[in-house]
């Protein structure tokens, strides 16, 4: 891929639609609810049988959170009763037998991932417990092996916190920032010091975390363009390994909190562009390198090191150097891919534990990957973590002929050279430094559900 990146302010205005962000295909919207646990559970008995099977990645979803950020989109619970937190780790333990029974334990965990919600909602006493059940359950890998991620609010946390998730084997951490403008703060209900989360960016790296990332949001209520650049600062100046930096979607007709953000308080269209170039202007400048849709790193950092090397994947943690292992969900919404199939959980709580209370996996909904799903992911992932695709490695791997099985798809290729986002010869296509902020456009002519108008479409976030 070419490494430079353009921001083109007219083309990214144009095209600014709404589309997938290609953390699995066939994308979440297009699960089945009448996908069923044997399915799944056959999916994961080829996997034991296979003479060399994929190691395994968990993922926990814990969700709740102490009090709502009005910007938030994700599945969570919002409350300060810490007791709702033990009935949801004994159902979560009775899942993690469930699931362990499932797997050969010669698959051994390579990651381990905590998301939410609020995982620092809970304690280190129950964070322990936590993991040694999944220690019991099943087989990790050596500590030079594998890798604990785990999310977390500065605003309940301490150096103290950080030095006990370093004994339990976290040794990465993403911190929630967004933006640190006092005034943008309030109007998503998110207080939070620099100098506290500074402190813990520090403590996490005394304890022997050896990876940090910071979220960042463009496109926030009251933010200006002086302000985020004064967080771009402060955020760069602290040097994160990783930057994660999201566009705002702002749905108040799906999600209840974002209805507490006043329309008048919003960026304009134009805004929220200059808003994404000075983010890339003063995070180039600092060092950082663009690894994709959202993705900043430094050039030492694994994610770039994989990049490289050709073995970046892309999953529903974003980007990703464990594309090679069979992800299992755990909790509530928590979604999973193994095999050729992927599954989520019930996305309630009543559901979840109901579910799990008769002894079952908590399985809502699924879909197992056909052929043509198989290759057009394969492309989209291509795409995604290179920026490239080559005709003749895919016709020797999949026994076809490109031009003849992706004609639909050349033509629409056609038009994206026309206006610069790649560069397309009869050998293949290149994503050009002015198409790289539009990956998932370019992506998005290999997706066949898109080209389905007899279905509902599902509704996704606006590409920039």
């Amino acid at each position: 891929m070419n490494r430079d990146l353009e921001f083109d302010a007219e083309l990214l205005a144009r095209y600014d639609v709404q589309g997938p962000r290609y953390t699995s295909y066939p994308t979440a919207p297009r699960f089945r609810s009448d996908f069923s646990v044997d399915q799944y559970r056959e999916h994961a008995s080829l996997g034991n049988e296979d003479p060399n099977p994929r190691p395994l990645s968990l993922y926990l979803h814990i969700p709740f959170c102490s009090s709502p950020c009005f910007y938030c989109g994700c599945t969570r619970i919002i409350t300060r009763d810490r007791a709702k937190a033990e009935s949801y780790l004994a159902r979560l333990q009775r899942e993690m037998a469930l699931q362990a029974e499932l797997f050969d334990r010669d698959r051994r965990v390579h990651q381990l991932h905590l998301g939410g919600g609020t995982p620092n909602f809970l304690d280190l006493d129950q964070l322990e417990s936590l993991v040694d059940t999944l220690r019991a359950r099943f087989r990790f890998a050596d500590p030079g092996e594998r890798e604990f991620g785990i999310e977390i609010d500065p605003r309940h946390a301490d150096p103290e916190y950080m030095a006990g998730l370093a004994r339990l084997g976290f040794d990465r951490v993403s911190f929630g920032v967004q933006d640190f403008n006092p005034e943008v703060q309030r109007a998503i209900n998110r207080i939070q010091g620099v100098d506290e989360t500074v402190a813990l960016i520090e403590a996490a790296r005394a304890s022997g975390f050896r990876s940090v990332n910071l979220d960042l949001i463009y496109g926030l209520p009251k933010q200006t363009l002086d302000g985020f650049a004064d967080t771009l600062e402060t955020v760069a100046g602290a040097r994160p390994e990783r930057i994660a930096l999201y566009s705002y979607a702002h749905l108040p007709e799906l999600f209840k909190a974002q209805r507490q953000i006043h329309a008048e308080d919003m960026p304009s269209p134009a805004l929220k562009l200059a808003l994404l170039g000075t983010a890339i202007e003063r995070l180039g400048a600092a060092g950082y390198r663009y690894i994709g849709m959202d993705h900043f790193a430094l050039p030492e950092d694994e994610l770039v090191r994989a990049q490289d090397a050709g073995t970046l994947q892309r999953n529903f943690q974003g980007y990703s150097t464990h594309g090679d292992c069979d992800l299992i969900g755990l909790g509530m919404t928590a979604i999973g891919s193994v095999g050729h199939c992927y599954v989520q959980n019930a996305r309630e709580l009543v559901g979840y534990y109901a579910m799990l209370d008769n002894g079952r996996l908590p399985l809502a909904k699924g879909v197992a990957l056909s052929r043509d799903d198989l290759l057009r992911r394969e492309l989209i992932q291509s795409i995604m973590c290179f920026g490239r695709i080559r005709y003749a490695e895919v016709e020797r791997r999949h026994q076809l002929r490109f031009g003849e099985y992706f004609a639909p798809e050349l033509v629409r290729l056609e038009e994206l050279a026309r206006d610069g986002l790649i560069v397309l010869d009869a050998s293949g296509f290149e994503v050009t430094p002015r198409g790289r902020l539009l990956l998932r456009i370019v992506a998005m002519a290999f997706d066949a559900y898109l080209a389905r108008p007899s279905e509902q479409a599902p509704r996704y976030s606006r590409v920039i």
